[in-house]
């Protein structure tokens, strides 16, 4: 066998091992899980999730993502934990502790304190029968049938359905907040996904960028404005009306037919139905509309419908909004 399909091999049975596990998953969505997401819904607390290790990694992740979608929560490391961090749970907190085992030194030592304190204890465990599932007030049963690993011991299955579970739970979560793309961008201001969440179309335009012809201006003067304004096109007003809009495009088109261009004015040049949006239009949702139409420049107004400016697709693209 060669390097080359040994490595595609490896692949594809990893792949596959963690993904049967994960279809068994849907096995252990039961009523059990509906009062686990009811529960956490209900409560005007925190969610504190725990773990330790890999299993910990996976926590950090489920409280990132459950936080991003609306339901509030805390990592907490669980070794940390019993040397000071259990100030972290508040009286009414639910907490949620993932082991692989469910059986381990940090997890046995961790559990008997969270009940001591009275906040329910949501286990989430492979073990069915562990210390962590027998101990817990509900259990998230996360079963697999072997690590991807050859050796079986390095957790990749394992955490593969601890993840899984875990967005299975923050999606149910995020259905029941009714929890919209709005709420999102409030949770996601920035980077790109801000952008597309937050920015409006109005926000792109440049401080200078208002080309601006009349319905007589001479085609020479129109090209002058255009180049000016470097947005590669001009609105065609009469008085505050948009009549139409000139781009290089058209100048291009226009000088193909005539040898003679020199009577010309922005009325014989201009498209005369140019496409407009809102200055309060997301951004994203205009740079969609200028790829439909396939254009490069799109007319900017304001809630009167009066002339605000001009974008470029290129305003767009810088903003990672392609």
């Amino acid at each position: 066998m060669s390097e080359l399909s040994h490595i595609i091999d490896i692949a594809k049975n990893t792949i596959n091992v963690e993904a049967e596990s994960v279809k068994l998953l849907t096995d252990n969505i039961n009523e059990e899980f509906v009062e686990i997401v009811n529960l956490i819904h209900n409560s005007n607390e925190r969610v504190i999730i725990t773990g330790i290790g890999k299993s910990g990694v996976i926590a950090m992740k489920i409280v990132s993502t459950m936080n991003s979608t609306g339901t509030p929560a805390v990592f907490m490391h669980a070794a940390e934990a019993i040397h000071g961090d259990l100030g972290i749970i508040q009286e009414n907190d639910i907490v949620i502790c993932i082991s692989k085992s469910g059986n381990s030194k940090e997890i046995k030592e961790l559990v008997p304190h969270i009940i001591r304190r009275g906040n329910t204890l949501i286990g989430m465990t492979g073990e069915k029968t562990s210390f962590l599932a027998t101990k817990s007030n509900y259990l998230l049963l996360t079963p697999f049938e072997k690590e991807a690993c050859p050796n079986d011991l390095a957790p990749t299955t394992s955490t593969t359905v601890q993840l899984v579970m875990g967005d299975a739970l923050a999606m149910c979560l995020l259905d029941l907040n009714d929890f919209k793309a709005k709420d999102f961008a409030l949770f996601h201001p920035g980077g790109a996904l801000g952008k597309k969440l937050h920015l409006t179309v109005g926000e792109l335009l440049p401080d200078d960028a208002k080309p601006t012809v009349r319905l007589d201006t001479r085609m020479k003067d129109a090209i002058f404005e255009i180049s000016e304004k470097r947005v590669g096109a001009a609105v065609v007003l009469n008085g505050n009306k948009i009549m139409g809009m000139i781009t290089d495009g058209d100048i291009r088109r226009i000088l193909e037919k005539h040898d003679d261009i020199g009577q010309l004015s922005a009325e014989d040049l201009m498209s005369k139905s140019p496409i407009s949006v809102d200055q309060k239009l997301l951004a994203v949702k205009a740079f969609q509309l200028m790829i439909k139409n396939k254009v490069s420049q799109i007319i900017v107004v304001d809630d009167n419908k009066s002339y605000k400016g001009i974008v470029h697709i290129l305003d767009f693209i810088k903003e990672g909004l392609n």
